[in-house]
């Protein structure tokens, strides 16, 4: 059972996987994507905004990159070790910690993830004027069909009855040579979507 501490630590974290890890959720069957394979997402992006928007190019390279962030994290997860996933192409400092944070952390716990994440993301606050260009996601996280196995037993590990199907994330991009990265990430349970 999961204490009032350790629901705070897993909030600390900042990584909804961690914080699932750490209360417990149910299992599937799916089989991790080759490496070569496209990053699967279970939500397309929406178009970020109209034609007449000039920051319409940015947005979309936002939202494929938060996106691809996810397929690869999912891969990742899947089998508990980002080798052989293109992670650290789309995820980097705060982000990237955390999300290895959580590998760490399902290794020691002997648990993979199985199904799908669903997301809603959409680009809530762009500012390309600066030096290193910024932005925020905002997503809608939708566990529906989110779930953990436990390696050991084979068995599914259920969700607690307090833990919100439907969430709000945030997550910070910002522009490097090479493109967007998603640099942090953080779920908040308590707003619901």
């Amino acid at each position: 059972m999961m204490t009032t501490r350790t629901r705070r630590t897993a909030a600390l974290y900042g990584a909804v996987p961690l914080a699932l890890l750490l209360t417990g959720c149910g299992g599937g069957d799916d089989a991790a994507k080759p490496s070569g394979a496209p990053p699967a997402a279970s939500a397309t992006p929406a178009p970020a905004t109209s034609a007449a928007d000039p920051q319409a190019a940015d947005k979309t390279e936002v939202l494929a990159s938060y996106t691809s962030m996810w397929g690869e994290q999912m891969q990742a997860y899947r089998k508990a070790d980002a080798k052989g996933t293109d992670l650290k192409k789309y995820a980097a400092l705060n982000a990237l910690s955390k999300f290895e944070a959580d590998l760490a952390h399902m290794k020691k716990n002997s648990t993979v993830i199985r199904g799908d994440l669903g997301h809603s993301p959409k680009v809530t606050a762009l500012d390309t004027a600066g030096k290193l260009p910024k932005a925020t996601v905002q997503d809608c996280v939708d566990l529906a069909k989110w779930e953990t196995l436990d390696t050991k037993t084979g068995k599914p590990i259920p969700l607690p009855t307090s833990q919100p199907l439907r969430y709000v994330a945030t997550a910070t991009a910002e522009k490097w040579p090479g493109g967007w990265m998603i640099t942090d990430y953080a779920p908040d349970g308590a707003r619901t979507c």
